[in-house]
C-alpha cells in the first residue's frame, strides 16, 4: 500500500511504500496471533506518527522472522521518518537482498538517498522501480523530486508529466508538474495548475505557498497576500526560506519569489 510518508526531517515529497506481505511459512511455525497482533499494532504506530515505538514493534517481527523483506523495508520507513537515513538504507539493503525483484524497497531507499543529497543513487533506485513496474506513478515522481535535486527542471518537469499520465488523479505530481513550469518559464501554465489545485485542494499548504511565490512575481500582488494567509496557516514552516530551499527543494525561482514576498 502506496502512501505519502510526512517524515520528521520534512523530506515530504518523496514517495515511500509500507509493504504488506504474504503470510510467510516461518510464520506459520509461530503463534499466528501475537504475529498478527505485533503486525497490526506496528502499522498502527506507523500511520499515526509514533514512529520510535514502531521502530521497537518492527525490530520484534524481524527477530520472529528475519527472511521476511517486508518487515525489514517497513522498518527501514519508521527509521527514515526519525532521520536515521543510514540505519534505513541497511533495512532497505536487506530488504533488497531478500527479495531483489519487489519494486517497492527500491522505491523507499531512493528516498533515503534523496535525504542525503544522494541524487544518482536515488535515480539509480528508481529505475530500477520503473524497470520492474513500468507504470508507477510514484516512482516517476520521485525521480522528478531527484533530478530537480540536481538541477535538471525540464528533465524533472518530464518525469512530473509522466506520473500524472499515469494517474491522472495524482495530486502530489500535479503539485510538483506546476512548480516545476514555473521554473522553466512557463508561468501562466503553471498558475493555470497551481489555481486549479488550490481550487479542489484547499488545505494544500505547498500549492497555496507555491501561488504566492508565483503570483508575487508576475505581479499579481493581492492574489499573493490571499494565498500567503492561507499557507500560513496551515505550515508555518514556509516562512522559513532555508526550509523551503533545502528541505522541501523547491526551484530556485519560487524560492527567489517567495524571498521578495517575504522580504518587501
Amino acid at each position: 500500500m502506496r502512501w505519502l510518508l510526512a517524515v520528521a526531517f520534512g523530506l515530504f515529497l518523496g514517495l515511500t511504500s509500507i509493504w504488506l506481505p504474504p503470510a510467510s511459512a516461518d510464520a506459520e511455525a509461530l503463534p499466528q496471533a501475537d504475529i498478527g497482533g505485533l503486525r497490526k499494532q506496528a502499522f498502527e504506530l506507523t500511520r499515526s506518527g509514533k514512529f520510535d515505538l514502531a521502530e521497537g514493534l518492527w525490530t520484534q517481527l524481524i527477530d520472529a522472522l528475519p527472511d521476511e523483506p517486508a518487515v525489514w523495508s517497513n522498518r527501514g520507513n519508521v527509521r527514515i521518518s526519525q532521520n536515521k537515513i543510514e540505519a534505513a538504507i541497511r533495512d532497505y539493503d536487506r530488504a533488497i537482498g531478500l527479495e531483489p525483484l519487489q519494486p517497492d524497497a527500491y522505491l523507499n531507499r531512493g528516498t533515503a538517498y534523496e535525504a542525503l543529497g544522494d541524487w544518482q543513487a536515488a535515480i539509480d533506485d528508481y529505475n530500477r522501480v520503473l524497470k520492474l513496474s513500468p507504470d508507477d506513478p510514484a516512482a516517476y515522481n520521485n525521480r522528478g523530486n531527484a533530478k530537480g535535486g540536481q538541477g535538471d527542471w525540464q528533465a524533472a518537469l518530464k518525469d512530473y508529466e509522466k506520473s500524472i499520465t499515469i494517474q491522472p488523479s495524482f495530486s502530489l505530481g500535479y503539485a510538483n508538474y506546476g512548480i516545476a513550469l514555473f521554473e522553466v518559464g512557463e508561468r501562466a501554465k503553471s498558475l493555470q495548475v497551481l489555481k486549479s489545485l488550490a481550487r479542489k485542494y484547499p488545505n494544500y499548504a505547498d500549492v497555496r505557498a507555491a501561488l504566492t511565490a508565483a503570483l508575487w512575481e508576475t505581479g499579481n500582488r493581492g492574489e499573493a497576500e490571499s494565498q500567503w494567509a492561507a499557507a500560513r496557516g496551515l505550515d508555518r514552516r514556509y516562512t522559513d526560506l532555508h526550509w523551503v530551499k533545502t528541505v522541501r527543494r523547491w526551484p530556485p525561482s519560487l524560492v527567489t519569489g517567495l524571498d521578495h514576498f517575504l522580504n518587501l
